[in-house]
Formats: structure tokens, C-alpha cells, sequence
């Protein structure tokens, strides 16, 4: 019978850390329908955003918006909350961003939205979002 060595206390330490540290900072993903997020976008944020490079209606255009600087997009008038935020619209922070209602995801905002609370919803919009380019 072969035996396997073993490892001390603190080397199944290290490699359990090593391993939390590689999951933690493996991007998460949100795999969502494209289409079925452009009709979560219809119904939940078209009212006030458009997808068209350069217009804005009550909130800013989300064309371009992941990757964007948050307080961006020429021509809107930002609150200072979303101006000072110092974010950049990725994946990550869109969801927390659209999870929650705007206030709680960021006190001082002029956007009112109650979040989106559907995950598969969600994943589908940040999909969508992500081909606006």
C-alpha cells in the first residue's frame, strides 16, 4: 500500500489561502440571455436612459456604459454623489448598483429605482448593457 506524504499545519494553511486568494480575485461572471436583457431594459430603465450614443433623457445614455467613469457622459447633469463616487461602470458594480435601490447602492443619487431583485433578470440586463457599443 503506497501512502501519500502529508503536509504540516501551516502548509495546508498557505495552500488554503492560496486558494481563497485565487477565488476571490477571479472576476465573477454573470452570464445572461442578451435578448431577454433587452427587454428588462425595455421595461425596467428605458423610460429614462437611452442606448443611443449621445442622448440623454432623464438619466444618461447607458451607450458605452461598461467600462465608462461613473458622471461621465457629456451633457447630463450628474449629483454630486455620482460625480464624487469615483467608480467605473464594470460588471461588478452595475449589479451591486442595480440590485438595491439606488439611494442604498448610492446615498446623494438622483436616480430613483427600487432595484432589480431578479437575478436571472440581472445577469440578462448586464449582459445587454455590455453590448452597447
Amino acid at each position: 500500500m503506497t501512502t501519500l506524504p502529508t503536509r504540516s499545519l501551516p502548509a495546508r494553511l498557505v495552500a488554503a489561502g492560496a486558494f481563497l486568494g485565487w477565488l476571490l480575485a477571479t472576476p465573477a461572471t454573470h452570464a445572461g440571455d442578451v435578448t431577454a436583457g433587452k427587454n428588462v431594459f425595455k421595461s425596467e430603465c428605458a423610460e429614462c436612459h437611452s442606448v443611443k450614443e449621445g442622448t440623454n433623457k432623464k438619466g444618461p445614455s447607458l451607450f458605452g456604459i461598461v467600462g465608462r467613469k461613473a458622471g461621465s457622459v457629456a451633457g447630463f447633469a450628474y449629483s454630486d454623489a455620482m460625480l464624487q463616487s469615483g467608480r467605473t461602470w464594470n460588471a461588478e458594480a452595475l449589479h451591486g448598483y442595480l440590485s438595491q435601490p439606488a439611494k442604498q447602492a448610492l446615498p446623494g443619487t438622483k436616480m430613483k429605482y427600487d432595484g432589480l431583485d431578479h437575478a436571472k433578470d440581472l445577469d440578462d440586463l448586464l449582459s445587454y448593457l455590455a453590448t452597447l457599443k
